[in-house]
């Protein structure tokens, strides 16, 4: 029997939309990529703790250490204490850590399973840094509690840095710091600012050309201590570009939550294997993950048309949960994980539940279906009836 519900639509009033009733892709099992692809995991909160969510932070521990044990059973990294897991939006530094902490050790009993966690400088009041001393010793601060813990970096884009750098040579001089005493190489970071404003004008210049060359020349001088650089413009041609000019063995993690499935799947440009592909750190995996596993298998099996089949759907999904305001796209995330049974509310760390319109939520619902995302329908008509009635539109 066909499923059908009543959702809004953008024009106004309601009308009824029906499951199409296709199964979701399954990935299959021992299957091993040719891409590194990470995945930007949510946190879930504790709908239960009796705290101020706008103002103190309460996690969920054994449903968020369950998330990544998911990703982990599907070949995906786990990308920790990000963006996705709103750091610095609702996930202060100390939870940030403790989270760290036991993502690591839930990782030991999983064989193969990859953590790297962000390190940043989002535990300093940020009106109160004046130089760029202050900024070191505060990358340095969350740097030793990481690799403490034998985690490997992933070195954030730092508000403060943006607040206080006068030009690209305070960039350069933070990150060949860095850079130089890391113990294993790190992943490097550089956020837009349509995902965070204070972002703007990062590595020294508003200028997207004359930022990349400043950041590509602090990858050139540590190319032994770079992993790989993870950006997040939303532009395919700016990544590109700057993916055919990185050094040797060094990657380029697309961020780009718009066009992932051509960057992954690559152009074949350049001498260099890396130059011509994309791996992947993504906050979209976390909510298509099944799709981006099956999808990544494919494509180290060499299908590439079924796995453009099956990663081509869910980019209008991702693409609306990524819509401006930008920031806002954890809430789409958690969303997809309540809808698909993963965590059995929809709270979120800092209330950012209430970021996006019943109408948003609406065509998500419709784009995941179309992508063949929800994992167990009936599940998910139930949950977004209950989203529903909450907003006066009762079945």
């Amino acid at each position: 029997m066909a499923l059908t519900l009543t959702l809004p639509v953008a024009t106004g009033g309601l009308q009824p939309h029906t499951l199409q009733g296709s199964t979701p892709v399954k990935p299959t099992a021992g299957v091993a990529f040719n891409r590194i692809a990470y995945s930007a995991a949510h946190v879930v909160a504790d709908p239960l703790a009796g705290v101020d969510p706008w103002i103190n932070c309460a996690v969920d521990w054994d449903a968020t250490i369950a998330y990544r044990r998911h990703l982990w059973s599907l070949g995906l990294g786990v990308a920790e204490a990000m963006d996705t897991a709103q750091r610095g939006m609702g996930l202060d530094w100390p939870t940030s850590l403790e989270l760290i902490r036991r993502s690591l050790e839930a990782a030991r009993d999983v064989p193969g399973a990859l953590v790297a966690s962000g390190c940043g400088t989002d535990h300093l009041v940020l009106e109160n840094v004046k130089t760029v001393d202050e900024v070191i010793a505060g990358y340095e601060e969350q740097m030793a509690a990481i690799e403490k813990l034998g985690g490997k970096l992933i070195v954030m884009a730092s508000r403060a840095l943006a607040r206080v750098a006068k030009s690209p040579a305070d960039y350069e001089r933070v990150y060949d710091h860095i850079l130089s005493q890391a113990r294993q190489p790190v992943v490097l970071h550089w956020l837009g600012e349509m995902f965070d404003p204070t972002l703007a004008g990062y590595w020294g210049s508003s200028d997207v050309e004359q930022a990349m060359d400043t950041a590509l020349g602090i990858i050139a001088a540590h190319p032994d201590k770079v992993d790989g650089i993870k950006i997040s413009l939303l532009d395919k041609d700016k990544e590109i570009a700057m993916r055919r000019r990185l050094p040797a063995g060094v990657r380029m993690y697309t961020g780009d939550d718009f066009n992932y499935a051509e960057l992954i799947a690559g152009d074949g440009h350049g001498s260099e294997l890396l130059h011509g592909q994309s791996d992947a750190l993504l906050g979209i995996f976390d909510a298509i993950a099944p799709a981006a596993s099956a999808a990544l298998g494919e494509l180290a099996q060499g299908n590439v048309e079924k796995f453009h089949a099956i990663l081509g759907p869910t980019v209008p999904l991702s693409r609306h949960i990524f819509a401006a305001p930008t920031r806002f796209y954890k809430t789409g995330v958690v969303f997809m994980a309540w809808l698909n049974g993963h965590q059995s509310h929809f709270t979120m760390v800092g209330g950012q539940q209430s970021t996006r319109s019943l109408q948003h939520f609406a065509e998500l619902f419709r784009l995941a279906d179309a992508a063949n995302l929800l994992e167990q329908p009936e599940l998910a008509v139930r949950r977004m009836k209950t989203l529903l009635a909450m907003h006066g539109i009762e079945h």
